[in-house]
């Protein structure tokens, strides 16, 4: 015991200790692989995106204390981003920066001053900044908090267990808005649920005349509310693009496979609310299909 807390306290055991775990590359969400596998556009997209704000006003919900922490990531212009790149393997948006511009436009100041100053005769211009046509707009709508909980226990003989649940719900919303005209073209909804359970088991029993054995274990699992936020926000990216092709915004290259994403699609959307849509894929022949 005493060399195992020695090892613990060393540098080396902090880091490969039982309870350090390496950093990984996010894992792909069922709803991104269906993002991703898009087949491409008739030819791509210049859109901006200037912020994805949290519009919930919610903060983490706590039945203890107050919480000043918010309930939902306040990164969502990243993973708005982030969906509207990996849509079709980045052939169906050139997305341009928006959040940063003012960082932009200060470093390109800065290489005209620079060549200026030491190069006056050969300074080149800046190619021109690219500009889009299309402004994607919209946030987290809401953030509901125990919107069903429940539970089962049981216990005989000083031996048994019970379980908890709760559900969550946040929901996305987002627009795609014509610069030239500044109507919104196109606007979807989209609704996921946030899942926490918790198992806990425990017996006790006299070992003899006045001493009591007790023991206890349990696990509780919450899903991670950015991994929801993200998978709502690829779901609008995916349904903005099905839905903008249905309205003849823009066009797959391939018809016939476009048509067969678009009538997927609209049966997605008549399912019963009981069914979680954002964790649903397409028939394999569709991903087939979209890879060729």
């Amino acid at each position: 015991m005493a060399v195992a807390s020695a090892a613990a306290c060393s540098p080396i055991g902090l880091v490969e200790g039982p309870l350090m775990e390496a950093p990984t590359v996010t894992p792909q969400s069922p709803t991104g692989l269906n993002l991703e596998t898009l087949p491409p556009p008739l030819r791509s997209i210049d859109i901006a995106i200037y912020s994805f704000p949290d519009l919930t006003g919610q903060n983490k919900p706590s039945d203890n204390i107050a919480e000043y922490s918010r309930a939902v990531t306040q990164g969502g212009a990243a993973f708005a981003v982030d969906a509207l790149r990996r849509a079709g393997n980045g052939r169906w948006f050139r997305v341009v920066e928006r959040g940063g511009l003012a960082n932009v436009l200060q470093e390109r100041q800065l290489i005209r001053a620079t060549r200026q100053e030491f190069a006056p005769d050969n300074a080149k211009p800046l190619p021109p900044i690219r500009f889009a046509g299309l402004i994607v707009e919209g946030g987290i709508l809401a953030y509901d908090a125990n919107t069903i909980t429940g539970g089962l226990g049981a216990r005989y003989l000083g031996i048994g267990g019970d379980t908890k649940y709760r559900r969550d719900v946040v929901t996305v919303g987002m627009r795609i808005v014509s610069v030239q005209t500044g109507e919104v073209l196109n606007s979807v909804t989209v609704t996921k649920t946030i899942y926490s359970i918790a198992l806990n088991a425990g017996t006790f029993r006299y070992v003899a005349l006045n001493k009591l054995l007790e023991l206890e274990a349990g696990i509780t699992r919450n899903e991670p509310t950015q991994m929801a936020v993200r998978e709502a926000i690829e779901l609008a990216v995916y349904s903005t693009v099905l839905e903008g092709a249905e309205k003849g915004l823009w066009r797959f290259r391939d018809p016939f496979v476009g048509r067969r994403l678009i009538e997927e699609h609209q049966f997605r959307d008549k399912i019963p609310p009981l069914v979680d849509a954002a964790t649903l894929a397409p028939p394999s022949e569709t991903i087939v299909a979209a890879k060729n």
